[in-house]
C-alpha cells in the first residue's frame, strides 16, 4: 500500500500546479484576445493613413485560428502565435534572481506569445520553403506581469517583470516596437556564390510556385543582438 503521506503530497502537488497552470492559461488566452483587438485598431489606423497616401500598400489583419493572427503591412508580415502550454525557465535563467520570483516560484510560470516576421509574399504565394524570423517572445504570468525577449529595443524596453503588468497600453507599445523592428529589418540579396547554381527542377518550380527559398537574411549569418539585461 502506498505511503499515505506520499499520496497526499502527490494529490496536493497535482492540485496546486494544475490550478496554477489553468490560471496562467486563462490570463494568456485573455491577453491574446486583447492583442488581436489592438492589432485591429492598428490595422484601421494604418489603412486609413496608407489609403490617402498610396493604395498599393496592403494593410490587412487576418485571424486564421483562435491562437494566431497575421498582420500584413506593405511587404512585411507579422505572425502572432499564442502557445497553448504553460512554461517555466531553466534554473540558471536570470529570472530566478528576481525577488518577485524568489518570493513565490509560481510567479515564474508563464504563457508565451511568439512574434515572427515573414515576407508578405511568402504567405501570399504559399512559398513553403521561405524563412521567417522570431522577433519577440512575450511572457505573461498569472498576475499579468510580463517581460519580452527580442531584437533590439524589444530586448531591453520590456524587462521589469516584478512591476510591469501587460495592460492595453503596454500591448500597444509592444506591438509598435515589433512593427518598427520589422520595417527596419530589410531584405538582403544573398551572396552570389550561394545562388549561382540552380537545378532544372528549381527553376521549373520557381515558374510554377515561386518556390526558391527566400528570407530577409537568407545566405547571411543572422546573429541575435545579445541582451545582457537582468530581469
Amino acid at each position: 500500500m502506498a505511503d499515505k503521506s506520499n499520496m497526499e503530497m502527490i494529490q496536493n502537488s497535482i492540485l496546486d500546479k494544475a490550478c496554477m497552470k489553468q490560471d496562467v492559461f486563462s490570463v494568456i488566452k485573455h491577453t491574446f484576445e486583447e492583442f488581436k483587438s489592438v492589432l485591429a485598431e492598428l490595422e484601421g489606423e494604418l489603412k486609413k493613413f496608407t489609403e490617402d497616401k498610396d493604395q498599393r500598400i496592403e494593410i490587412a489583419l487576418k485571424n486564421p485560428a483562435s491562437g494566431a493572427a497575421e498582420l500584413y503591412f506593405g511587404s512585411d508580415l507579422l505572425v502572432f502565435h499564442m502557445h497553448t502550454n504553460v512554461f517555466t525557465f531553466p534554473h540558471d535563467h536570470m529570472i530566478y534572481k528576481n525577488p518577485y520570483v524568489k518570493k513565490d516560484p509560481k510567479n515564474g510560470y508563464v504563457g508565451v506569445i511568439n512574434v515572427y516576421n515573414f515576407l508578405a509574399d511568402s504567405y501570399r504565394y504559399h512559398r513553403m520553403n521561405d524563412s521567417g524570423y522570431l522577433v519577440a517572445r512575450i511572457f505573461v504570468n498569472h498576475e499579468r506581469h510580463f517581460f519580452v525577449e527580442g531584437k533590439r529595443q524589444l530586448g531591453f524596453l520590456y524587462n521589469d517583470f516584478a512591476n510591469a503588468t501587460l495592460d492595453r497600453e503596454g500591448i500597444r507599445a509592444v506591438l509598435e516596437s515589433c512593427l518598427l523592428y520589422a520595417i527596419d529589418f530589410d531584405l538582403y540579396t544573398p551572396p552570389y556564390n550561394h545562388v549561382k547554381e540552380v537545378t532544372v527542377s528549381d527553376l521549373t518550380q520557381l515558374a510554377q510556385y515561386q518556390s526558391l527559398k527566400t528570407g530577409k537574411r537568407l545566405g547571411f549569418r543572422f546573429q541575435a543582438e545579445l541582451d545582457n539585461t537582468e530581469f
